[in-house]
């Protein structure tokens, strides 16, 4: 009997298992700890750009104001319409969070080091196609507010899953096809690998138009503004979570600024170099770090400036001006590819 409880559990107790098992739950709870940090400095920062005070009464400087808002959501009152879908409507939160959480576990951000002879990479997995397991699971994402609008029984909530479904299902085709440049130059869909092909020179600087292109439609794809129409308060009361409080509304905002963070590093691992510092005295970790938070800074900034986009145009942007840059600039690297 214990021969074969011992069996069963060798492969649990393999140190590839444990340091893999000790870093998903690392990854899953520093994402999540890092949400309140954001939104306080979204929070501020939006304060100076738009020249009033941000949170600046609860702890020093407004820190304690995200665990004042945690606590509040925590205790707050959940109320579920008789007439909504009970399984549904708890399932749309956690599909939302759960794919914002996977979705980052093959983004790598940093080298990997040695320890005890057990070689450990900053990443969760490194996927072959990490890539495609970005896009495929995020693009499950648009199933929680599209359950969440459907579940709610809510003619307000209904349109705003089915604009949710529209816009991202739209802007998903730049972003592929925006990435697909940087793939045909480099031959790989390892993000690892197209970090090591930025060594010398990141590409923003030799594929500027799908940098912009990608960021674009980034910016689109995690519903913030000028592209936040799934969620337009003053049109549609909220959009998809109208029906939502406490915990279950927290979770829809979780799995928006998790998704920031994660279309972030993407555009960072693509486009900006990754970890490489270009001579400067930079841990790669630091590196990656200060060039996400710095993206993650422009998210806000674009939230702070521009009014957000009447719905007809937003669509007749993502199809008529995005999509056919993005096919023009695959067609020149395409052509440059081949010729040299």
């Amino acid at each position: 009997m214990w021969d074969e409880i011992l069996t069963f559990l060798d492969p649990v107790l393999q140190p590839a298992f444990i340091i893999g098992t000790v870093k998903a739950a690392v990854i899953a709870v520093a994402l999540l700890s890092v949400v309140p940090i954001i939104v306080w400095t979204e929070r501020r920062l939006m304060g100076r750009f738009q020249v009033r005070l941000g949170p600046n009464r609860v702890g020093p400087l407004g820190l304690g104001q995200p665990l004042a808002d945690t606590i509040k959501l925590l205790f707050k009152e959940s109320i579920i319409q008789s007439s909504a879908d009970k399984f549904l409507y708890h399932l749309a939160p956690a599909v939302v969070v759960f794919t914002a959480i996977v979705t980052f576990s093959v983004i790598p951000f940093g080298d990997s080091v040695t320890v005890f002879g057990q070689e450990i990479g900053f990443w969760g997995a490194n996927v072959n196609s990490g890539i495609l397991f970005v896009f495929a699971i995020s693009g499950m994402g648009i199933y929680g507010m599209v359950l969440a609008g459907l579940a709610s029984n809510n003619k307000y909530s209904l349109m705003g899953g089915l604009r949710s479904s529209a816009q991202m299902i739209s802007y998903e085709l730049t972003l592929g096809l925006s990435a697909l440049s940087v793939i045909v130059m480099t031959g790989s869909l390892n993000l690892i690998d197209l970090v090591e092909n930025q060594k010398d020179i990141p590409f923003i600087l030799t594929q500027p138009l799908a940098f912009l292109l990608f960021f674009v439609a980034g910016v689109a794809e995690t519903n913030r503004a000028p592209f936040d129409l799934p969620e337009a308060e003053q049109e549609l009361v909220a959009g998809f979570h109208t029906e939502y409080t406490g915990m279950k509304f927290a979770m829809f905002m979780m799995g928006e600024y998790v998704n920031m963070v994660t279309m972030s590093s993407l555009v960072t691992l693509l486009f900006l170099g990754g970890w490489n510092s270009y001579g400067l005295p930079l841990w790669p970790i630091l590196a990656f770090a200060g060039k996400v938070f710095a993206l993650l800074c422009f998210f806000i900034w674009l939230r702070s400036t521009f009014p957000r986009l009447r719905y007809d145009r937003l669509m007749s942007f993502g199809w008529k001006v995005l999509l056919p840059l993005c096919l023009f600039n695959l067609l020149v690297t395409s052509v440059f590819k081949v010729m040299w």
